[in-house]
């Protein structure tokens, strides 16, 4: 059972690294941060959409490996609709089940990205996962700097 979890979870990283959703340049993003992780070579440029508080349209551009890739591509889809605040809680949870500061994973509670658990067990890929996470909470909190997982 555990061995097709992880198969479906493969799987789904390299979906999402072949064909990356929301990979596109966004012209009339209301707030752009780039990411940058030395450790692997992945860099990202993240575009939001605002209106208020709710996030309405997210993407991305760069590249990196497929953890990095399939992180950012799927953080893009599930942070659309969501205010800053439920992205902010989410980038929590999220940093909390892939660093393995919570031994008890609520995998419910960050849905399609559970497929991320699992480099908790790769210290080194960590840094690959959370790159658009970090991004991320610059983005939300308006911070127009460079991200480094440095």
């Amino acid at each position: 059972m555990f061995d097709d979890l992880r198969d479906l979870y493969q799987e789904v990283i390299f979906d999402h690294n072949r064909n990356p959703r929301n990979f596109r340049v966004m012209d009339n993003a209301d707030r752009k941060v780039e990411g940058f992780n030395p450790l692997c070579g992945d860099r990202l440029t993240l575009y939001l959409k605002m209106d208020g508080e709710l996030i309405i349209d997210a993407s991305f551009q760069g590249s990196g490996c497929a953890i990095s890739t399939a992180s950012v591509s799927l953080m893009t889809e599930i942070v659309k609709g969501k205010t800053e605040q439920e992205a902010e809680d989410l980038f929590k949870k999220f940093h909390e089940m892939t660093t393995g500061k919570d031994e008890q994973i609520n995998l419910e509670a960050v849905g399609k990205l559970a497929v991320l658990a699992g480099v908790r067990e790769y210290p080194a890929r960590v840094k690959c996962a959370t790159l658009a996470w970090h991004t991320l909470d610059a983005a939300l909190k308006n911070e127009q700097k460079s991200i480094s997982t440095e």
